[in-house]
């Protein structure tokens, strides 16, 4: 079967096509011929070899990518109910930095099949068994509501549109960043006909953008926003704190600019710290000092109904399998909006 294999760590060229054995599930297992396969920050990491402290230890070599698939079951292995045989599926690998995701064939142990529903797209499905999940977590974590105002940074990526889209439907006002006009002008699409004048979209790219980010909060809340969703970290997350009220809520998920939000840097517990006396609610929702995500298939099945069911509009940067070293390429450079799939 083809697969893209990486034989050394290193840049974006070093991910090759192959030919590999086709694999053949054992008991319990499913093989899946994959019509999507997810693409993720960390895997570039990975493939340079710069995981050191990561949450996955760099893989042995030669190794296949990727850890998300969605396709159709084509295979079932001893033990399984023929049944699965040809539904679509979308499915998680689990927490390996050799996921095997990267390849046209992939077995996945039964228990984390999710089915795929009539009128979503494999590209889709596939988004929400790992950035939708991931999404949900956050959600949960940031309790949206109507009073709320939200920065989100990062609005044109995958998580940020499934982000600001909620926010929206929770009656929230909402401030977007993202980086350049055609991912701003992605962002304003995500809002309904009725939610135009609760979005503001800002490009942090441009001169004086935290200035046009603090009035567009402050035409809702003179005091500052009372949540920011950040996954990107560094200055640009740290800036965009700054445009909080003193007691509101940071939600941090991640650090994609390759430092954490130095606004995070409170003493807390449980992945809250508290907001008495001025000082922010800090709430990680991934990273060493996150809470408990609890059940991620539920998440998962969580996530997909929210595709299914219209209440997200799922974004996605569709690349052919064997243009992998692109996609990563893109996504390195910040050239992609969306949740980064390759088909």
């Amino acid at each position: 079967m083809d697969a893209i294999r990486l034989h050394a760590f290193g840049p974006p060229e070093n991910l090759v096509l192959d030919q590999v054995p086709d694999p053949v599930p054992g008991p319990g297992q499913v093989r899946v011929a994959v019509r999507a396969h997810g693409v993720h920050l960390l895997d570039t990491t990975l493939r340079r070899g710069e995981a050191t402290g990561g949450p996955l230890p760099l893989p042995a070599l030669p190794t296949i990518p990727g850890r998300e698939v969605a396709g159709v079951v084509d295979v079932v292995g001893p033990g399984v109910d023929a049944a699965w045989r040809g539904r679509r599926v979308a499915a998680h690998l689990g927490a390996t930095p050799d996921g095997g995701g990267y390849a046209r064939l992939a077995v996945v142990p039964v228990e984390a099949l999710h089915r795929i529903p009539d009128h979503v797209t494999a590209p889709d499905a596939l988004a929400m068994i790992g950035t939708g999940r991931t999404a949900v977590g956050i959600l949960d974590l940031a309790e949206l509501t109507a009073t709320d105002t939200v920065v989100v940074t990062a609005a044109a990526g995958g998580l940020g549109t499934l982000l600001v889209q909620s926010a929206l439907a929770a009656g929230a006002r909402v401030v977007a960043l993202a980086g350049g006009p055609e991912k701003v002008a992605l962002v304003r699409s995500l809002a309904g006909e009725a939610q135009e004048d609760r979005l503001a979209a800002v490009d942090y790219r441009a001169d004086a953008w935290l200035d046009e980010a603090r009035a567009a909060v402050g035409q809702h809340a003179p005091e500052g926003a009372t949540v920011l969703l950040d996954g990107v970290g560094g200055d640009a997350g740290t800036d965009a704190a700054s445009l909080v009220a003193p007691t509101g809520r940071l939600v941090l998920y991640g650090w994609a600019s390759g430092a954490p939000n130095r606004a995070g840097d409170v003493d807390h517990q449980d992945g809250k710290s508290g907001a008495a006396g001025g000082t922010p609610d800090v709430r990680w929702a991934v990273g060493p000092r996150a809470r408990p995500w609890g059940d991620l298939s539920t998440l998962q099945e969580r996530a997909l109904a929210l595709a299914a069911d219209g209440t997200w509009r799922v974004v996605t940067h569709q690349i052919p399998l064997a243009e992998a070293a692109r996609a990563h390429r893109e996504l390195e450079e910040r050239a992609t909006t969306g949740k980064v799939v390759l088909v």
